[in-house]
């Protein structure tokens, strides 16, 4: 295993390189400092193709969430919703926007906090905890321009049919946004 100053396989001290005395939560000989494993924040969108607050018609089979076939690893090829990692000190629904731009291009009207969801994420050969947050939402503008090097395609699933996302925390997120919408 290659020596590392960070994340649940860290080492050494990030702060002035001693040897660890063991893995995180841990505190340098050394120096004294503390080295902490916590959970990357993380934005991702349920995004709805219908306002959930708007009356369903006697033919309407309920409303249509996006997803996206992943482009890279990890899970590369799997269904997931739109989101991605907080920049340092963005906020998870601004973050919920600029993902929706960069992996989208669109424009979305952001609705409710869905919940916060424990997971992981595999990171260059470390398996990280995230902290992901979900938001509703709806489009503005229904013409999507994928990031090619986000998705390889886009398409509308059932909310209360959903086919088996990326990661755990997503099909978490697709459940509690189709609980929401059935009250």
């Amino acid at each position: 295993m290659t020596p590392r100053g960070y994340g649940p396989g860290a080492s050494f001290c990030p702060r002035c390189a001693a040897a660890l005395p063991g893995p995180p939560p841990t505190a340098c000989g050394d120096c004294g400092y503390q080295l902490f494993v916590n959970a990357r924040p993380t934005a991702g969108l349920v995004l709805l193709d219908r306002d959930p607050e708007r009356p369903s018609g006697v033919d309407d089979s309920g409303p249509r969430f996006l997803a996206l076939r992943r482009a890279a690893e990890p899970m590369i090829g799997r269904w997931e919703t739109p989101g991605g990692f907080c920049d340092g000190w963005e906020h998870p629904a601004d973050a919920a926007v600029r993902e929706a731009r960069e992996e989208l291009g669109v424009e979305l009207t952001l609705g409710d906090c869905l919940g916060m969801f424990i997971g992981s994420y595999e990171f260059q050969d470390e398996v990280l905890p995230v902290l992901d947050v979900f938001f509703l939402a709806t489009l503005d503008d229904q013409s999507i321009v994928l990031n090619p090097a986000e998705a390889t395609e886009s398409r509308w699933f059932p909310l209360f049919d959903p086919p088996p996302l990326a990661f755990a925390t997503m099909d978490q997120a697709v459940r509690a946004a189709a609980h929401r919408v059935r009250r």
